[in-house]
């Protein structure tokens, strides 16, 4: 009698320690599937968030916000100038000389940009000097035929600062051994190196030196404007129109060249959220199953606390305060993988690309893998599992306030 005591009292013990062994196996799980969920969600927010602000920043802080295009070559006046300028939504203006043409180094030819510039106001209107790998506009003056290379575009031609390369514009010109198209030799003075597309395609060269070229004398193609709110492009286009007269001038935006992608990243942003809160959804009915899975194992100890006198609120708040604790741990533990995942991505990015020789952002805006994590997307990630996963105790907490104490233990 007393070994079958001893051997039942071991099964026993060996089963409640089963049953303790599947629950906590079961809520790490669901840790871990909430941890993963609420990281991956942060990751791949803060990539989009990243190519926003590059766009936004560095890609619209080359480009004007605004460009006015004259319907013939325009007069540069300085009433025009201050004209737009006295706009309230305008920052600055400035004139400029622009038109698409071919760079040329031995057998390397490249299409280009080719934008005449001011450099002394052309500041108040670009952050090109900041991308510049000399740093300073100065080095471009009237007369010198110097000009300013995208980095990539550089490379490219396989020439560096010092060297010479030839511009070739569409447009010919007449003499009399026959027509010959319009170029010239300019020294390459500074390369600008904004990590964006526009290293591969822009070329400036002094508002002078640009007139002479497209042999407009003293004339100019138009303004381009920053504004206080690029958002605002569209109403300052009107009020610019207004300035100047719709009969010299018509307006184009950034919205225009480059608003269909902010839009897509902006639309792309908010699908991926929802998307992959499916995510932390899914890891929530994870929790789910797991607090049903308590509610089983551990039937006939709630019934004991019942006849013993608990309240029926108070068990439910055990399951519910259990259920929260495990939602929390795993959306802090994914919160905390996710940022340190993400500030490591720029990095480890850049070090696949160099060490395999792969460019796999050459097909983007930008040549390197942005990221930018925001507090406001971090709180949103944050509340978003804390709810889903308060919502997913609440049916094992129904089904706890259900268990009637006799029936549960008649079978114990």
């Amino acid at each position: 009698m007393y070994v079958l005591k001893s051997v039942a009292a071991s099964v026993g013990t060996r089963y409640a320690f089963a049953r303790q062994s599947s629950i906590s196996t079961i809520g790490f799980i669901a840790i871990c599937g909430l941890a993963l969920s609420v990281a991956v969600l942060v990751v791949v927010v803060s990539v989009v968030n990243g190519f926003e602000r590059e766009l936004r920043e560095r890609v619209f802080g080359v480009l004007p916000h605004l460009s006015l295009y004259g319907r013939q070559p325009l007069s540069l006046r300085a009433d025009d100038i201050e004209a737009l300028r006295g706009l309230p939504l305008v920052a600055s203006a400035a004139a400029f000389v622009q038109g698409a043409g071919l760079v040329a180094s031995g057998d390397k030819v490249q299409g280009v940009l080719l934008t005449g510039i001011e450099p002394g106001g052309y500041s108040s209107v670009s952050d090109l000097e900041r991308y510049l790998v000399y740093g300073d506009l100065d080095r471009l003056t009237p007369g010198t035929y110097g000009v300013i290379l995208g980095q990539r575009l550089a490379r490219q031609l396989r020439v560096g600062v010092g060297d010479k390369v030839t511009i070739v514009l569409p447009s010919a010109t007449v003499t009399p051994a026959g027509m010959f198209p319009r170029q010239k030799r300019f020294d390459v003075i500074d390369l600008m190196h904004s990590q964006s597309d526009l290293d591969s395609r822009g070329a400036y060269v002094h508002i002078a030196d640009a007139q002479r070229l497209f042999r407009l004398g003293a004339q100019i193609h138009g303004y381009q404007l920053k504004l206080h709110d690029l958002f605002m492009a569209t109403q300052a286009a009107r009020e610019s129109l207004v300035a100047l007269g719709q009969e010299r001038v018509f307006a184009r935006s950034w919205m225009r060249t480059h608003g269909n992608l902010y839009q897509a990243i902006g639309m792309q942003k908010a699908t991926m959220f929802v998307l992959l809160a499916f995510l932390i959804a899914v890891a929530a009915i994870n929790l789910v199953s797991t607090l049903v899975m308590v509610v089983e194992q551990r039937g006939a100890d709630v019934a004991i606390l019942k006849t013993l006198g608990a309240r029926t609120s108070t068990v439910i708040g055990s399951f519910l305060v259990l259920g929260i604790l495990i939602g929390g741990v795993g959306t802090l533990l994914g919160l905390g993988v996710g940022i340190g995942i993400a500030s490591a991505l720029p990095g480890f990015f850049a070090w696949v690309n160099e060490r395999f020789t792969l460019d796999l952002m050459n097909q983007y805006f930008v040549t390197y893998l942005p990221v930018d994590i925001q507090s406001s997307d971090i709180v949103s990630i944050a509340l978003t599992a804390f709810v889903l996963c308060l919502l997913s105790t609440l049916y094992p907490a129904w089904r706890v306030a259900r268990l009637l104490p006799s029936r549960v233990l008649a079978h114990e």
